[in-house]
């Protein structure tokens, strides 16, 4: 478990974080499967050496299908399963483009009962969700992570939206690659969230939110 400090140098924004997101996000896409599948056991690993340690119960937990070279989550929620995690998968709500999750069981896990949104990502095929205040933890798929948990992700913007109005925000976990994770730190604007935590193939980097005081989602090792 890693606490990570932030650097100071200039940050990246504009053209040059554009350039940045397409060049990992095209690596991301050309992993290879071995890679891809080593990346998730490993990734794995570190999922339950942070359960372990959470100080907030986990009882209801969002997360993503991937669908573009992210870390694959098939074997994290197959491990909810086995702790009795609910899962809840998210579904992009047409009305407002916002994240409605979606409970979904090993059963209906196991049949792939998926749907294809039309940016192809897949989605539980019911219609309707909770929000995301519901949740203990959310696990965010993302393009690039800075040191001080600054995420970049597609560009679609669902996350941001759905978190910068939830009343009460759930721990907020991201899965990266280790090339996905940089020393340079992300200009912010005020609409984006922060993780709280990002689980690498080598390491779980706990990060502190810039806007508001927290209080600790570790426990001291």
């Amino acid at each position: 478990m890693t606490s990570v400090m932030p650097h100071a140098t200039a940050p990246l924004s504009g053209s040059a974080l554009q350039q940045l997101r397409r060049h990992i996000t095209k690596q991301r896409r050309q992993s290879s499967r071995f890679a891809q599948q080593r990346a998730a056991q490993r990734v794995l690993a570190q999922f339950r050496f942070f359960l372990d340690r959470t100080r907030q119960p986990i009882m209801r937990a969002g997360i993503y299908l991937d669908a573009f070279g992210e870390i694959r989550t098939q074997a994290l929620i197959q491990e909810c399963f086995k702790r009795n995690i609910k899962v809840f998968l998210p579904k992009v709500c047409a009305m407002n483009q916002r994240l409605v999750w979606v409970e979904i069981s090993k059963h209906q896990y196991q049949n792939h009962r998926f749907t294809k949104h039309r940016l192809g990502m897949y989605e539980p095929m019911a219609t309707r969700g909770q929000p995301i205040s519901k949740l203990d933890l959310v696990i965010m798929p993302l393009v690039i992570c800075d040191t001080t948990g600054s995420r970049v992700g597609m560009g679609g913007g669902f996350y941001d939206k759905t978190l910068s109005i939830a009343p009460k925000r759930p721990i907020r976990l991201g899965l990266a690659h280790e090339f996905q994770y940089i020393a340079e730190n992300i200009q912010r604007a005020p609409w984006d969230q922060s993780l709280d935590a990002l689980v690498t193939p080598k390491k779980c980097y706990i990060f502190k939110r810039p806007f508001k005081k927290t209080i600790s989602l570790i426990k001291k090792i």
